[in-house]
């Protein structure tokens, strides 16, 4: 699989980050670009759970999908993921009545339709979404990072 994504202008980036001072700000404004470049994926997710969710039932995987920010031990970068609410949610000590308060549902068999298992074959669902968005996830993010840092500086 070939992955092609084009960025310009980072000599001007590296210029207007430089006279930003506060590396919170950075940080504040990247976790504002990420998120809204991040739910370009959910939606797409939204929709192909969509897809395969079975009417039948009460649950639904696509009401279960989430933008989440993520931690990492650097002070320097940011996490923000797109996942099932409760997906990872799968033994004896789960908390069940928790997770039926979600909207969806408990969907924790959810990675058995994105993955498949010995007698199922795969149906991914999440992994499309990322990496037919890839373009346009980038675009977002750097078209929203571009605005809020040039509103940080005219501060």
């Amino acid at each position: 699989m070939s992955l092609d994504v084009q960025i310009h202008g980072i000599d001007e980036l590296n210029r207007k980050l430089k006279l930003l001072t506060s590396s919170k700000a950075a940080k504040r404004i990247a976790r504002k670009a990420a998120r809204q470049a991040m739910n370009i994926v959910r939606d797409a997710a939204r929709v192909n759970a969509k897809a395969i969710d079975d009417p039948e039932t009460s649950e639904k995987i696509w009401k279960n999908i989430a933008v989440s920010g993520g931690k990492t031990r650097s002070q320097n970068e940011i996490v923000m993921r797109v996942g099932v609410r409760g997906g990872a949610a799968q033994n004896a000590n789960t908390d069940r009545a928790a997770l039926s308060k979600l909207s969806g549902g408990i969907t924790t068999y959810w990675r058995y339709l994105e993955f498949g298992s010995a007698n199922m074959p795969a149906t991914p669902f999440m992994r499309p979404a990322m990496s037919s968005n890839i373009q346009k996830v980038t675009d977002k993010f750097s078209q929203v990072f571009s605005v809020e840092l040039d509103k940080e500086l005219a501060k």
